[in-house]
């Protein structure tokens, strides 16, 4: 996903900003205050430290993040402190690195474009689900971070918070495959209403005209994406007809019941939850699609801003020869929904799956919606019998962890999921599709022996 935005800001472009916004409402600035408590009071207050959000240790995602944006906390959760994402912090990066933007998280979770940190996803774009910081407001924290990062003083120039220009720009999308490695299956635009979760289904054809075997999964969205799935079918009868946009939500948030129903026919096949993902199987395994395969393209997006938001997706299945797959990989799609989490309490639920068959596991990954603090998955059955062999803490970029060796398990042996809920809402939450609802889901991926 490419977006264009510029880090550096040229003379020439702020002044065309200033002439373009000069119209619009001043907001007073103080511009002998500090810079960091500028960025405090008109950025991180008004937009981050708020409540479900990083307000404190309180709010359901804290353990995710363990980060906290309340005034008086703020810079020491920020200055040179390591960040939990794993990409980020592989890569050397801190939350705010002095003098380094490039190097410091903050930055990059403000800014869709993608292309400017070599194309990694470092998880969702902040403000989550809700409108993006203009321009101006990125320019004077990148220029802060360069200027040092001090808690005192004023480093960035305060001008800058009143330039309203929107930092997204045109979406671009995946490159397509060349011809014979691959296919791409696209949603055009589509737009979000304010205050709303958008989900629907498109029924398209991969365009495949034999049998082909998956091994690679490219995915890239706009901003607001609570997941994208590619679903396949249990039964081919009576599906729905191709290129029709069937949303899951009728424009007052009551179910489209037919939509609904349509759902309890869907087989996971591929997607996720990151706006930029790019997924290779284990050598020597691939996901067999047959000829002239058709997918239910699932699309969930969440505005909680106050302007329409713009949804666009595109996926990339990659293809390798049958002389190259070994093991042709079957599903994993093991839900608990028997979910009843009592409010302003941690609830833990286990649920236990078997295989009929001899088994080897080779990937895994899981879902839950906001509530869910820590997904563990264990064995089930045999001398592994309770052996956990997946963590994962972040609810919206869950682990997807390859394993070598395979997992094996025997016939009638298993997977157990062990998920912390922290409901931190008045009301009791139970299973269900919008994000204020929860799910429990092993996905993964395995072979028969």
């Amino acid at each position: 996903m490419k977006f264009t935005f510029l880090a550096a800001f040229s003379t020439a472009a702020i002044l065309t900003s200033t002439l373009m916004h000069s119209c619009a409402p001043k907001e007073v600035i103080d511009v002998n205050a500090a810079s960091f408590d500028l960025i405090q009071d008109k950025i991180l207050t008004k937009n981050c430290a708020i409540s479900g959000c990083h307000a404190s240790e309180s709010d359901g995602t804290y353990a995710q993040h363990k980060l906290v944006l309340a005034k008086g906390k703020s810079y020491k959760n920020l200055f040179e402190i390591d960040p939990t994402n794993v990409g980020a912090k592989q890569d050397g990066f801190k939350r705010v690195k002095a003098f380094k933007s490039l190097e410091s998280l903050f930055y990059h979770k403000l800014i869709y474009d993608n292309s400017h940190h070599n194309g990694k996803s470092y998880g969702a774009v902040m403000p989550l689900g809700s409108d993006l910081l203009p321009e101006g407001q990125i320019e004077f924290i990148r220029r802060w971070i360069e200027a040092g990062a001090p808690e005192t003083g004023n480093v960035a120039d305060p001008s800058l918070l009143n330039d309203t220009t929107p930092s997204a720009a045109t979406f671009t999308g995946l490159p397509v495959p060349a011809a014979g490695t691959g296919y791409q299956m696209t949603l055009d635009k589509f737009e979000v209403a304010p205050n709303f979760e958008r989900e629907f289904f498109v029924r398209k054809p991969l365009g495949n005209t034999e049998t082909v075997y998956v091994n690679r999964m490219q995915i890239s969205m706009r901003p607001g994406s609570h997941h994208f799935i590619l679903y396949g079918f249990r039964n081919n009868v009576n599906l729905a007809p191709l290129n029709q946009v069937r949303d899951l939500r009728n424009s007052d948030g009551s179910y489209n019941l037919v939509t609904f129903a349509q759902m309890g026919n869907h087989v996971f096949n591929f997607g996720g939850s990151e706006a930029n993902s790019d997924y290779t199987f284990p050598e020597g395994t691939a996901v067999e699609v047959p000829a002239n395969a058709t997918f239910d393209m699932n699309s969930h997006y969440y505005n909680k801003g106050t302007k329409a938001l713009s949804g666009e997706v595109d996926i990339n299945l990659y293809t390798t020869k049958k002389e190259n797959v070994k093991n042709v990989l079957k599903v994993i799609d093991f839900g608990n929904q028997n979910l009843n989490l009592p409010p302003k309490q941690r609830t833990v639920l286990t649920k236990d799956f078997t295989f009929d068959k001899n088994v080897k596991i080779v990937m895994l990954f899981s879902h839950t919606h906001k509530y869910g603090e820590k997904f563990e998955i264990l064995i089930k059955g045999g001398a592994r019998n309770g052996e956990v062999v997946y963590t994962s803490t972040n609810w919206e970029h869950p682990e997807k962890i390859n394993y070598a060796p395979f997992i094996s398990l025997k016939k009638g042996e298993g997977l157990t999921s062990r998920i912390t809920y922290n409901n931190t809402s008045d009301q009791t939450v139970r299973f269900g599709l919008t994000t204020e609802d929860e799910m429990g889901i092993i996905f993964g991926y395995y072979y028969e022996e």
